[in-house]
């Protein structure tokens, strides 16, 4: 699974309207950024409280990143 299938999963998964998540990577030599974008209304549930949800979806990116030698960010795109 390409890391940015994994971010859509997890991101449809949390959010009540799956059909507004949209995500773009951006590759670069040795990193990806992946940019994950959703509805006003869906924001918080991807941030969750204190920022917990997101990191945790950054946790699982980056560890499914270290097997193929690359970093990712994930970032958060109102």
């Amino acid at each position: 699974m390409e890391l940015k299938e994994l971010v859509i999963v997890i991101a449809k998964a949390l959010v009540d309207e799956p059909d507004s998540v949209t995500v773009r990577e951006v590759d670069g030599d040795r990193s990806v950024v992946i940019e994950l974008s959703v509805s006003k209304p869906c924001l918080g549930s991807i941030i969750g409280k204190h920022g917990r949800n997101v990191q945790a979806i950054r946790t699982i990116v980056n560890a499914a990143a270290a097997k193929m030698n690359k970093r990712v960010m994930v970032d958060v795109i109102e």
